[in-house]
């Protein structure tokens, strides 16, 4: 009986053991399965793509989707984002994003503050915005390749701005200061293989250090003095000298539309006279008595009293008024 008794127990301590051991293999299937699941399957965003390693060596890139690879780390999968615009800070930081972006009160003027051509120095804030236009390069050709682009942007900027005067870069040079910096940038990262387009570099604020920011205020103002001064003269100048040069022009205009209508009468009336002379040189009797005629006909109007008088008329002093020029009656048989 202790036999049988020892038997059975020995039994029942057995059978515990064996459902360990196999909730333990169940348990280590299930993980493999759940690891094989997780690293076969892998998703691209749709702004990026996928570069795939096989033990550490590039085998090829796949597009936004869902894609299958290599199990247990045989090959890995980088998602690299190549539609997003990156963008690195310099002189300052972003502290909160937003409508109404928050800087961070962080000073750095290890990376802002540099000397200009004229031999100032300036405090230059600016961004830098670019694109990753090849994956691999991207991934494998430079080591650190943020670092080297900071290094990159800070090296082209300062030989930019040593190469400008300090007015050219606080007022009207910004524009092409960010321009040439970018085709700097753009040149040294292609000759890196960098895989890396630059979008842009904008220059968010050029100030002169702190401690000569009075002095630089006061010579601004003075210039900005100046260039009023000078577009209130040139406002002047530009309203008297136009009006003056108009009021030239048309009295020069009058004096030649004179000229040339004191020529042209004194050309038609020599012409009159000459074609007049003609025709009386060739009817003369007819035309001085057409000549007679027309003047008769123009003073005779005029004429208050008119005395006919005849040709066989030997005097004339009897046929005249002088009673009344004297006061007097007028003088009998006198005809009128």
């Amino acid at each position: 009986m202790d036999f049988e008794k020892n038997s059975i127990e020995d039994y029942l301590r057995k059978i515990p053991r064996r459902k360990k051991g196999g909730f333990i293999l169940i348990g280590i299937s299930v993980i493999i399965i759940i690891i094989f699941f997780v690293t076969t399957f892998y998703s691209v965003g749709t702004e990026s793509v996928g570069v795939i390693q096989r033990f550490g060596k590039y085998t090829r890139t796949t597009q936004p989707g869902l894609h299958l690879k290599l199990p247990f780390g045989i090959e890995k999968a980088t998602k690299v984002p190549v539609t997003r615009i990156l963008s690195q800070e310099f002189g300052f930081r972003t502290a909160k994003p937003g409508i109404r972006t928050i800087r961070s009160k962080q000073t750095l003027l290890n990376e802002s503050l540099m000397l200009t051509g004229d031999l100032n120095v300036v405090v230059v804030e600016w961004i830098v915005q670019y694109k990753i236009k090849d994956p691999k390069a991207y991934l494998f050709n430079v080591r650190h390749v943020d670092e080297t682009i900071r290094d990159v942007s800070e090296a082209a900027m300062r030989q930019v701005v040593g190469d400008r005067s300090v007015d050219g870069v606080l007022t009207i040079e910004r524009i092409q200061v960010g321009e040439e910096t970018a085709e700097k940038m753009q040149e040294i990262l292609d000759s890196y293989n960098a895989g890396i387009h630059i979008v842009t570099v904008k220059l968010q604020d050029v100030n002169p250090p702190d401690p000569v920011k009075p002095a630089f205020n006061s010579v601004n103002e003075a210039k900005q003095e100046k260039e009023q001064t000078i577009n209130e003269a040139m406002k002047e100048y530009n309203t008297i000298i136009p009006k003056s040069k108009g009021e030239a022009e048309r009295t020069i205009k009058e004096a030649e539309g004179y000229a040339i209508d004191r020529i042209n009468r004194a050309e038609g009336d020599a012409s009159r006279f000459v074609n007049l002379w003609r025709q009386y040189s060739k009817a003369k009797d007819v035309t001085r008595r057409r000549i007679y005629m027309e003047s008769m006909a123009k003073v005779f109007p005029k004429v208050e009293r008119k005395y006919i008088i005849d040709e066989s008329e030997q005097g004339v002093l009897q046929l005249l008024p002088l009673g009344e020029l004297n006061g007097s009656s007028p003088a009998k048989g006198g005809k009128q």
